[in-house]
């Protein structure tokens, strides 16, 4: 894993690729669903927002308001900033393109969110903006081991992950292989990931999504 340091500097240029990519979107694309399920573009650019604005202190509190339901504090959050213009979702984000304020979580986890919805957002509406290989390899170490929030852990068990594109594997058992931004989709629960990936082990893990 990269330090602190890197990952800030990831961060912050993902981030500034994702408003690059928001900034240019018609009203008709903004309203297209995302690849997470009950949100739109514009929600996903909300959650992502919610979670470049957020500090520790906030999120206790958002966390206590949702009765201690994580899932449920991310969708009001999501829901709360997606119905911002998409205007003012854009400045707001790009304004985060130099902070280091987060949630009491790694650092490495806001690399993992923008990279990760940035692909939701993209993939339904066909545009590619490839992620730096540094910043998708962290988020694979990251993911790898860890099952909260997407339980990735338990979805890649038993199984050989290895990119295509970058020195990147982890694991044994049957072999998923192909681009490492694809294996880190399907780690964290895309079936869209699937596109490009091949092994023995790829029904298994399709069945786990």
């Amino acid at each position: 894993m990269p330090d602190t340091a890197t990952t800030w500097k990831l961060i912050h240029s993902e981030r500034a690729t994702l408003v690059d990519t928001l900034e240019g979107l018609s009203p008709e694309q903004w309203a297209t669903p995302s690849l997470c399920t009950g949100w739109s573009v514009q929600d996903a650019a909300g959650h992502v927002l919610a979670g470049a604005e957020q500090t520790p202190v906030g999120f206790i509190g958002g966390l206590a308001t949702s009765g201690f339901r994580f899932n449920t504090m991310m969708d009001r959050h999501a829901k709360r900033l997606g119905a911002l213009s998409p205007t003012e979702i854009v400045a707001r984000l790009r304004a985060r393109t130099t902070t280091t304020n987060h949630p009491p979580a790694p650092v490495a986890a806001m690399l993992g969110e923008v990279v990760v919805h940035g692909e939701d957002i993209r993939r339904p509406l066909g545009l590619v903006a490839q992620p730096a290989p540094a910043a998708i390899v962290a988020c694979l170490e990251m993911y790898k081991s860890t099952n909260f929030p997407v339980g990735a852990k338990t979805r890649i068990a038993g199984l050989r992950l290895v990119a295509s594109d970058t020195d990147w594997s982890h694991g044994a058992g049957p072999e998923v292989t192909g681009p490492a931004l694809s294996l880190l989709m399907v780690m964290t629960g895309r079936a869209a990931g699937l596109d490009g990936l091949s092994g023995d082990g790829v029904r298994t893990l399709s069945a786990r999504l």
